[in-house]
């Protein structure tokens, strides 16, 4: 019999990961950051075309723009903890789902506390 089962995935920090998720952290702050100069852009052009209520258009674009620099802030927190990170930590990237094969026989302990897939600079470097 197969089953699902989720898998966790877990990347291990090198000088080589750490570098692409900062760059990753650091290209999704610059979206959020062109997203609200957009939105402040759009807002102006809004105002000056009159065809809304101003307050409550205001209103909508104010909570677009706090919404985004929320996520700035968290990304902000993302980097700080990522620079304190020693190299060879684990961090979660993910969970997948995998199909398990069960037989008569199998230690049911041994299905049921799962996998996990260590990957090392984009290489599976380990399954527990």
């Amino acid at each position: 019999m197969k089953i699902i089962q989720s898998v966790t995935v877990k990347q291990v920090l090198t000088e080589n990961s750490k570098k692409e998720l900062l760059e990753g952290y650091a290209e999704k702050k610059q979206q959020l950051q062109k997203e609200c100069d957009q939105l402040r852009f759009e807002l102006k052009k809004q105002e000056k075309t009159k065809k809304i209520h101003p307050a409550s258009l205001m209103k909508h674009f104010e909570k677009e723009i706090q919404m985004r620099q929320e996520k700035v802030k968290l990304l902000d927190f993302q980097i700080e903890q990522l620079h304190m990170l020693p190299l060879g930590s684990e961090l979660k990237e993910k969970e997948i789902q995998a199909i398990i094969e069960v037989e008569e026989g199998s230690r049911w302990e041994d299905i049921e506390k799962g996998k996990t897939i260590i990957i090392k600079d984009g290489i599976v470097d380990e399954i527990r």
